[in-house]
């Protein structure tokens, strides 16, 4: 069931970033909400390809730019879709090229598969359960004519597919690092002979734990659940724990509330 699922969210998500890229290449006008956080076309076009997408499969979908659902409606959802249409919106309108496409599969209160797209660097990333992670260039992608999710695993490098040498790599937000998270970094750096930071925008620093390119990834900020869903499908399935640091359990999905409690990635060895 879920392999047949995830066919339909690539596809989606890799149209929607095409469709971003377009906005992305001409001047575009940026709104704010309520929340202050920014708001573009590109957002809003992104949400209507993936909701048009997914629809045919008849599950819910629960995205950033659709978030009104009443917890009484989505509380009794025993799986569904969150959708971060356009993750690091101000990274696309800093024209950084830090930004993504999230898609998760929710089962129960845990997300099971994801898929995020990295429109400037054209690189999709997906997990599925039993199969890991992966990741697959654009234009591979492209000629795979998104026939079978088999097709699209032979053609991709399960993850992770790199391992940092002697020093221990960090990697945190661009846009949204705070004093918290540089005193855990600096407690980290006290037992480490070598420590690299890594500076990435949007659900890429989960991308870059789930490559093995980085060691940990702390988040000692706010996000909301469709920030990191794809992300932690991805990274668990490349051998990674994605954990409230409080609590040492897994983040949890479709709470009450959508805000995420601070946590940590690492991998399952550290």
């Amino acid at each position: 069931m879920t392999q047949s699922l995830l066919l339909p969210a690539i596809r989606s998500a890799y149209e929607a970033g095409l469709a971003i890229m377009k906005i992305y290449s001409h001047d575009f006008k940026v709104e704010y909400k309520q929340d202050k956080s920014p708001l573009t076309q590109a957002d809003i076009t992104a949400h209507q390809i993936i909701t048009s997408g997914l629809e045919p499969g008849g599950l819910p979908v629960l995205s950033e730019e659709g978030a009104d659902i009443p917890f009484s409606v989505r509380s009794k959802w025993q799986q569904f879709w969150m959708v971060d249409p356009l993750d690091g919106t101000k990274e696309f309108v800093n024209r950084n090229g830090d930004f993504t496409v999230n898609i998760a599969l929710i089962v129960g209160n845990l997300p099971v598969a994801g898929v995020i797209y990295a429109p400037v660097p054209d690189m999709m990333y997906f997990s599925l359960p039993g199969y890991g992670a992966f990741r697959i260039p654009g234009d591979k992608l492209k000629t795979t004519n998104f026939v079978s999710i088999d097709q699209i695993i032979q053609s991709s490098d399960k993850l992770p597919c790199k391992h940092p040498e002697n020093n221990f790599v960090v990697v945190a937000s661009r846009s949204h690092i705070n004093q918290e998270t540089k005193a855990f970094i600096d407690e980290i750096s006290k037992s480490k002979s070598e420590l690299t930071f890594l500076s990435k925008g949007s659900s890429l620093k989960f991308c870059a734990m789930a490559e093995g390119t980085a060691d940990l990834y702390p988040r000692m900020g706010p996000t909301m659940e469709w920030d990191t869903a794809a992300g932690h499908a991805i990274a668990t399935q490349a051998g990674c724990n994605v954990i409230n640091p409080v609590s040492g359990t897994p983040l949890i999905y479709n709470k009450e509330s959508l805000l995420n409690p601070w946590f940590v990635v690492a991998k399952n060895c550290c």
